[in-house]
């Protein structure tokens, strides 16, 4: 067994988005290759209404999938296909947008007025980027959540884990996503299959993910549940941790316990042309896009 080292740490940025949506941004349009087969992870959280009711209005999307994961707050959307819903707390919608979809999501707060949720942008292989589009709707009733022996709670979105399958299937990166809260001071390990680029994103409480090169002991400056941790290397809410290659990922839970999503996918390794919403493998594919949006032939079956 190895464990993942941490190859960084960073915090998720202040974006705006869609009609002036308020929300925090961990990577995206920047380097695909760095957490290939993954694009964009938004952290879409804000108790401001104002900050988030105008939404994503009708926006195209081609050449990739899209998986939206709703914490609390509705998200109402429709796509070009005729599709309407709304998602609530603990739900999931997982789109293929395929040959190309038009689409809007609408954020509705709760009571109190607070609305959070992250949407992940997962690339589409070459030959599967003008396959028909389609979309899933989960109920958060659909997907299990285990909860071990030490308290550790696992939501199991998508893939493999502990024994559970997630609801959400067919995406083509093959992902695995959970939503993990680890109990204050517990030290866990979660394997992850070594081919996986894998990525860890924080939004509540703190942890300290083990890193191989660094041994424990070093630069010890606090101690959690008496157990002694680098708090140097805490990681608190909206950090993105980025590992290296492995096949388990150890986290420590600080005082608050620590709660994140862990996902990982298998990389593509393609080359990637991207124009803002679409994903293509090359210019000529980028430029052909925009003339079917221009034209009106951008919806059109897979061939």
């Amino acid at each position: 067994m190895s464990i993942r080292p941490t190859l960084e740490t960073r915090k998720a940025q202040p974006t705006l988005e869609g009609a002036g949506v308020h929300l925090h941004r961990a990577f995206g349009f920047h380097d695909p290759s760095e957490l290939d087969p993954f694009l964009l992870f938004d952290d879409f959280r804000n108790d401001i209404p104002e900050h988030f009711l105008r939404g994503f209005p009708w926006h195209p999307h081609r050449g990739i999938e899209t998986i939206t994961y709703v914490l609390a707050g509705e998200v109402d959307h429709g796509d070009s296909l005729g599709n309407t819903g709304t998602l609530g707390a603990g739900d999931v919608q997982w789109m293929t947008a395929g040959s190309g979809i038009l689409h809007q999501e609408m954020p509705r707060g709760n009571r109190q007025g607070q609305m959070h949720g992250f949407q992940l942008w997962a690339n589409l292989p070459g030959s599967l980027k003008m396959t028909a589009p389609r979309y899933q709707d989960v109920q958060a009733t659909e997907i299990p959540e285990i909860i071990d022996d030490d308290g550790t709670k696992v939501r199991v979105v998508v893939g493999d884990f502990w024994g559970k399958r997630g609801p959400v299937d067919g995406i083509a990166a093959d992902p695995q996503y959970l939503d993990i809260s680890v109990p204050p001071g517990v030290r866990k390990t979660f394997k992850v299959d070594t081919y996986r680029r894998a990525f860890a994103y924080v939004f509540a409480g703190a942890g300290v993910f083990s890193d191989a090169s660094k041994p424990s002991g070093v630069l010890l400056e606090k101690e959690v549940m008496g157990q002694e941790v680098n708090i140097r290397d805490m990681s608190g809410d909206r950090t993105l941790v980025r590992f290296g290659t492995g096949d388990e990922v150890t986290v420590q839970a600080g005082e608050e316990g620590v709660r994140f999503l862990l996902i990982s996918g298998a990389p593509l390794q393609e080359p990637v042309a991207w124009h803002g919403p679409i994903v293509m493998n090359t210019q000529a594919e980028i430029q052909q896009a925009i003339r079917d949006l221009r034209n009106g032939t951008f919806i059109r079956a897979a061939h």
